[in-house]
């Protein structure tokens, strides 16, 4: 393809399909890495990927993980209140919160009780 000036443009190096499946690819490798018992939030993620602006974009990558393997534990990344607002995407309204109090953590009102605490903080990504 040719600019205003007939020189070639620089051709994009990934397809936007690709770019997704990369940048769902790291999402979950970093939520892969949240410890049992632990929990994470979006934004924590997204930072964690190098897309730092990029939350609302893990919570879609997640969204869809229900087929991933290995398995993504989906359910331990939180928002940044400690607020379970991803718990809609599980099969059942409750299910977000049941599999988190199965590995020990306590919940009240869709929040995790003692966030501050149970809060992993995944390694930034090194360019």
């Amino acid at each position: 393809m040719l600019s205003k000036n007939n020189q070639k443009r620089p051709t994009k190096a990934f397809s936007k399909a690709d770019q997704k499946s990369n940048f769902f690819d790291a999402v979950y490798e970093v939520v892969r890495q949240v410890p049992r018992g632990r929990v994470t939030t979006f934004g924590a993620v997204a930072e964690a990927t190098g897309m730092r602006m990029s939350a609302r974009m893990v919570g879609w990558a997640l969204s869809v993980s229900g087929n991933a393997r290995p398995k993504v534990p989906a359910h331990r990344v939180v928002n940044r209140m400690g607020i379970l607002s991803g718990r809609h995407h599980f099969a059942t309204p409750t299910l977000m919160q049941e599999l988190l109090e199965h590995e020990g953590i306590k919940v009240r009102d869709d929040t995790v009780v003692d966030f501050k605490k149970l809060l992993w903080e995944p390694p930034l990504k090194r360019l």
